[in-house]
């Protein structure tokens, strides 16, 4: 099956593009691939979030790594045509996706991802956490990728309960009987998504307590994501992302913010390239030391990494 998979697919990239899929490919300077990836992807957090929260896991990764927060998102500036061009790293006038709801008819998108990209790279794992239905839209089954999805439909749906759901899920991947119907191992690639700060804001305003609270929960789930990782000895060699799909209150300006932080990742460096939420993919796979030759528009920010990493100080914990 997963021969089979693989040639299909490459057969579609090598239609839909001049050259091979993914291939070996440390970064420059960045003194070989990362052993793992987080994506947190967040919305309605922007840098005046970080003293409303109060955000201290966000504010330290910042600290230790490298952000912008002018990052360009997509037009419509909306959750589902965002995400698709995160994963797929392009636009939305190519992936197509303009519709911010689940639709069965429409099928998931048809471009390939960074899920395909890294599926073709000798079978590299990914577990995504969705927190919201319309999502389910890019929930394209792949060998190596599993989903865990929930959303406002189900009122026990919370960043607590996604934690909740990634421990079991790294716990399951650690027992060596794998996870669901894929991984057998932990991931490459961790996606968590966490859209309560937007909602929050659009429900109760933006200067709100329900605000402020939100930010706060979305913020000690990542905490409690990297204690894990840090709990199994993973977070050393790991390096982190975050984006966020949305900012917070208006007059919002269609920037975001977009943040690097690990091992590999120059400290407390303010990124001067122009950066696009499409740039996420590219720069992942680069991190774990694959690049993609496809029609993609994502690029890697080279600017971030650093020419030698530092002996395993990565993501340390203040007290």
């Amino acid at each position: 099956m997963r021969t089979l998979w693989g040639f299909i697919l490459g057969l579609q990239l090598f239609i839909a593009g001049p050259a091979s899929a993914a291939a070996p490919a440390d970064p420059p300077g960045s003194g070989g691939a990362a052993g793992r990836v987080i994506l947190f992807v967040l919305e309605g957090v922007d840098q005046p979030a970080l003293i409303q929260g109060p955000m201290p896991v966000l504010s330290r990764l910042i600290r230790q790594g490298a952000v912008t927060w002018s990052a360009e998102t997509v037009s419509p500036a909306l959750r589902l045509p965002a995400m698709a061009s995160l994963f797929t790293g392009l636009p939305v006038s190519k992936h197509g996706i303009t519709w911010d709801y689940f639709e069965f008819s429409r099928g998931y998108p048809r471009p390939p991802t960074i899920f395909d990209y890294l599926d073709l790279s000798g079978g590299r794992d990914s577990a995504i956490f969705f927190m919201d239905e319309s999502l389910y839209q890019l929930a394209k089954p792949e060998p190596y990728t599993d989903y865990q999805l929930c959303g406002p439909l189900k009122p026990e749906c919370s960043p607590e309960r996604m934690v909740g759901y990634i421990r079991q899920y790294i716990d399951k991947a650690l027992s060596g009987h794998g996870f669901g119907h894929a991984s057998r191992s932990l991931p490459d690639l961790l996606v968590l998504h966490l859209p309560q700060g937007a909602r929050a804001g659009q429900a109760h305003g933006w200067g709100s307590k329900d605000y402020r609270g939100a930010l706060r929960s979305v913020d000690q789930a990542m905490g409690a994501v990297l204690d894990l990782y840090r709990a199994h000895d993973l977070l050393s060699d790991a390096t982190v992302f975050v984006t966020s799909l949305s900012g917070a209150a208006p007059p919002w300006d269609g920037k975001v913010a977009w943040i690097a932080s690990g091992s590999r990742i120059k400290p407390g460096h303010r990124i001067r390239a122009t950066v696009s939420i499409q740039d996420t993919g590219a720069t992942i796979l680069r991190t774990l030391g694959l690049q993609t030759h496809t029609e993609w528009d994502s690029r890697v920010i080279d600017e971030i990494f650093l020419l030698q990493p530092p002996d395993r100080v990565a993501l340390r914990k203040e007290p």
